[in-house]
């Protein structure tokens, strides 16, 4: 069996195509398995399209059994991403692989030998292919499909990446809730509580590229401290105000400002999943007019937390506290009224307990974990 498999290193257009299709191939039959649209990986994968690429360099691999492809992986490391770290830490991800823990292994062995010859002392992940991007591996929660810019993966895959020797490196959670759910009291009146240093407003459209300038600014000030946090270029942000424009909601995105100065913000998406649903991957030659129709017509009834971030030198204190909640108070008030009607926040680290306590005092419930393994080189 082991020698019938063989790896192939993906380097035409062609074979990345064949890398992009693989897992709606592989996972056809997985009742809850939502193939991403081909564009949106090929922006994420291709050298020539993506930002990523200028602070990092990245390979991937096909892997093959009787000649017919039953498996992929990327290695990459980010240069950005070791100014940050201890280590040299590169990364794994895009796992995908039928049941059979032999592919695995070929595939993460593939990855970690580029690693290594690149000098890496550890290897991480799955990160397809950034942590700005998607994260982890599903290991709890396979019964509902995955909201949009999550992974969703088979049960197996979390058994095979550890029989290859990799362990647990830190978990996070994905929360729901309903829109219906009323504010406990106390935070309601503090949410509502009026103050001349603090203004809640939705986000200025007519501003677009300066709204993301601030988010981005928030962003990277407000989780420079996080585990294996990477900022996030500018041109990232310009890559990313271009692909979320025709997502982005003024009511669903709210700013918080002190003395006129952004100091935090949230941003919630509709949940594209359930509008590409079906689509498998393509939008040509009528898949866009599905998509348009579903997003603007029907309207998904489920919607995302992606982004959520206070300016540091406002963290401390009563307003620290206060900030976050009116926030989410201020999008609520919306999402009350819209067909959305249940929103995920994440992703969230396991042992980030503020946010953790406060997501579940609003109601929260943690419904999906995902995994990020390791393993020394």
């Amino acid at each position: 069996m082991v020698a019938s498999l063989r790896i192939e290193q993906v380097t035409d257009k062609a074979g990345l195509q064949e890398f992009i299709r693989l897992p709606s191939i592989l996972y056809a039959d997985a009742p809850h398995w939502i193939t991403p649209l081909e564009v949106e990986r090929l922006g994420i994968l291709d050298p020539k399209q993506s930002p990523y690429f200028e602070h990092a360099e990245a390979g991937y691999w096909i892997a093959r059994k009787n000649g017919e492809a039953v498996g992929r992986i990327s290695a990459q490391i980010d240069q950005l991403a070791l100014k940050t770290l201890s280590n040299k830490t590169g990364q794994f991800g895009m796992i995908v692989a039928i049941d059979d823990p032999a592919v695995t292994k070929l595939l993460l062995e593939t990855a970690e030998d580029w690693l290594r010859d690149q000098g890496m002392d550890t290897i991480q992940g799955p990160f397809n292919l950034s942590i700005n991007q998607e994260v982890g591996l599903l290991v709890d929660g396979f019964d509902t499909p995955p909201m949009m810019l999550m992974s969703h993966d088979p049960v197996y895959m979390g058994r095979h990446i550890e029989a290859a020797g990799f362990s647990k490196a830190k978990d996070l959670l994905a929360y729901i809730r309903g829109t219906d759910f009323l504010f406990p009291e106390k935070w309601r009146r503090m949410a509502e509580r009026r103050s001349s240093h603090v203004s809640m407003r939705m986000f200025d459209m007519k501003k677009y590229d300066q709204e993301i300038k601030n988010i981005v600014s928030i962003f990277n000030e407000a989780w420079h401290t996080n585990w294996n946090f990477v900022p996030m270029t500018e041109k990232e942000a310009a890559h990313m105000a271009k692909e979320l424009r025709p997502l982005i909601r003024k009511e669903l995105a709210w700013f918080a400002d002190v003395d006129g100065e952004p100091a935090a913000f949230i941003v919630c998406l509709p949940d594209v999943n359930g509008a590409i649903h079906g689509l498998n991957g393509r939008l040509f030659p009528f898949g866009w007019l599905k998509l348009l129709w579903r997003l603007k017509v029907t309207r998904p009834a489920t919607a995302r937390v992606l982004l959520m971030g206070v300016r540091r030198k406002f963290t401390e204190g009563l307003l620290g506290q206060i900030l976050p909640f009116r926030l989410i108070y201020a999008l609520e008030s919306d999402l009350y009224k819209s067909p959305i009607k249940r929103v995920e926040m994440s992703w969230i680290l396991e042992n980030n307990a503020p946010v953790r306590r406060m997501i579940e005092t609003l109601g929260g419930e943690a419904y999906k974990t995902y995994r990020v393994y390791e393993k020394s080189l």
